[in-house]
């Protein structure tokens, strides 16, 4: 039987946003515990996965109030889309669904599932470049890649608790940032300006600041220390 996170719902944030349509593409671990704080935070939300909605009834009946439909009844819903799949398949989601809205990059580059990409490899680029190129007309902004999916609920926290963890965020567009950092806050989260999207290597897998909980200033000097062609080993990786 599953079993679903509890939420750990925060105190209203200094700041607010209006309530926003969020759609996930994706209705795995981080696609889901992202939804559950989003629903408690008073956002509406669509979860979708690969098979259609007649394959997510428990999803449905594990997250009240969360709505299901097909990745493009995501695309159309949100004003922010979550794109939470595995990185080989990006492409797989078609540019114009997602024009003109803010894309939430929760991806992560892992050669043994995605396949070898060259130019990642060789560390020429980020995979948030990758995705901002096939969505041109989206505003992307890379965050919730860099915690594990089991620690989204956990570590929520109400705005200014001593222990409030802070995830850093990359975009090019300093209006969808400023928006997702707002977002951020209402979930439980402090944030980290980790710069553009050609930066946001700084927080991709096998860096200092990777799934690592931290507060702000732990945070800013993780992504400091960041080397970009140096990958940490795992039994670095896995230090709290």
């Amino acid at each position: 039987m599953t079993q679903w996170l509890p939420i750990i719902i925060a105190t209203p944030p200094l700041r607010r946003s209006k309530a926003m349509k969020i759609g996930v593409i994706g209705a795995g671990f981080i696609g889901r515990a992202v939804a559950q704080l989003a629903l408690a935070a008073g956002h509406a939300v669509m979860l979708s996965n690969s098979r259609g909605p007649q394959t997510m009834s428990s999803v449905r009946s594990g997250i009240p109030g969360v709505q299901v439909g097909s990745a493009q009844d995501a695309a159309q819903f949100g004003d922010v889309v979550l794109v939470a799949i595995p990185l080989e398949h990006y492409r797989s989601v078609p540019a114009q669904w997602l024009a003109g809205k803010t894309v939430l990059d929760a991806n992560n580059y892992y050669p043994d599932r995605d396949g070898h990409i060259p130019v990642l490899d060789r560390f020429e680029t980020t995979t948030s470049r990758l995705l901002a190129e096939h969505f041109a007309d989206s505003k992307v902004v890379k965050v919730f890649n860099a915690i594990f999916d089991s620690d989204i609920n956990r570590d929520a926290r109400p705005h200014g608790a001593p222990d409030r963890r802070a995830l850093p965020v990359a975009a090019d567009d300093a209006t969808a940032k400023a928006h997702v950092i707002t977002l951020l806050d209402e979930l439980g989260f402090d944030a980290v300006d980790a710069g553009t999207l050609d930066e946001s290597w700084r927080f991709e897998r096998a860096k200092p600041a990777y799934c690592v909980a931290l507060d702000k200033a732990g945070l800013k000097a993780a992504l400091a220390a960041a080397e970009r062609t140096v990958e940490l080993p795992p039994a670095e990786r896995s230090r709290t």
